[in-house]
């Protein structure tokens, strides 16, 4: 089986047991590393965002009432999602994600429909990966200001009222309250407004663009800040590469670095799908290891295999 049908299969699965586990039983836990949105109704298990926006607060408390039960919790869950993203690390992005397969389908419907791709400069790439990083320090400072500043209750969770998860993910169970204009008070009417403002906006773009919310995903931000414990890797054998570009155009967020000259080519924005992987026509060039160990390679006869799967789908 190919890389990318191989991809595909997973992640419909992952989409299904995450998306309506919950109503056959199956709960993943609070600690996923990926936007299994908690607002679905069912859903199998949520994003840790929410756990992580929850329990920052209490770093405020004194020692002995972080100590408790509640702050345990809180360490415990921590302690799972960390776990969790030392064993697949951007995987969870690349083939897990419920949200990434919205993206996905919605760029597979844009190339049916022959709509060619927006194109986002190197330089414009390089300003808007930095609000990632934004988004995490924004959901990060706001909770602790509940405690000390004593905020509408709305701040807990700044980046769930915002996100474009909320409303658009509840709409594969039917749901739709998420699009419609909460005007209970003033905050939480803003926060309303804004969030199907930005789903609106994400949507445009993610129709435009391969995995465009993956550019601003603070999940991705977070992942990558383990990268470091992280044994699944990607890495590339330079002098075997043939310079022929083909792994920077598969990319799905316009990566440059797998195209250089370097032996780790794992970019912060680097989501593992393994197109690159999949499209090197240099056999073990590019390669996916798990603690120095390869567990697939890049092949030319596969990339020829690819080639005539798509050529033959051509009308």
């Amino acid at each position: 089986m190919m890389i990318s049908s191989c991809r595909r299969a997973v992640q419909h699965l992952a989409f299904i047991l995450f998306t309506y586990g919950g109503r056959f039983g199956l709960h993943f836990g609070n600690a996923l590393p990926c936007f299994s949105c908690p607002y679905v109704t069912g859903c199998g298990g949520h994003c840790y965002l929410m756990a992580l926006q929850s329990n920052w607060w209490g770093l405020q408390m004194p020692l002995a009432t972080m100590m408790s039960g509640l702050g345990l919790q809180a360490l415990l869950l921590f302690a799972l999602f960390a776990l969790l993203v030392a064993l697949l690390g951007k995987s969870w992005c690349g083939w897990l994600c419920p949200f990434g397969l919205l993206q996905d389908w919605l760029t597979m419907l844009r190339q049916r429909l022959g709509v060619p791709e927006a194109q986002i400069s190197q330089a414009m790439r390089d300003r808007l990966r930095s609000i990632k990083y934004l988004l995490l320090v924004y959901m990060l400072a706001l909770p602790p200001l509940i405690a000390s500043a004593g905020l509408h209750s709305d701040f807990s969770l700044p980046f769930c009222q915002i996100c474009p998860a909320k409303p658009l993910m509840p709409l594969f169970t039917f749901e739709t309250a998420h699009l419609a204009i909460n005007s209970a008070n003033a905050i939480t009417q803003t926060f309303s407004i804004l969030s199907v403002a930005i789903a609106a906006l994400m949507l445009v773009g993610m129709f435009f663009k391969e995995r465009f919310f993956c550019l601003f995903c603070p999940m991705l931000a977070i992942i990558h800040i383990f990268q470091k414990i992280i044994p699944l890797r990607l890495k590339k054998n330079p002098a075997l590469c043939l310079a022929c570009g083909n792994c920077a155009r598969a990319c799905p967020m316009t990566i440059r670095r797998v195209h250089e000259d370097r032996a780790d080519v794992q970019d912060e924005d680097c989501l593992l799908c393994l197109n690159c992987l999949e499209s090197c026509p240099s056999d073990t060039t590019l390669r996916l290891d798990l603690f120095g160990k390869t567990l697939v390679s890049s092949k030319r006869r596969r990339l020829i295999v690819l080639w005539q799967k798509t050529r033959s789908a051509r009308p």
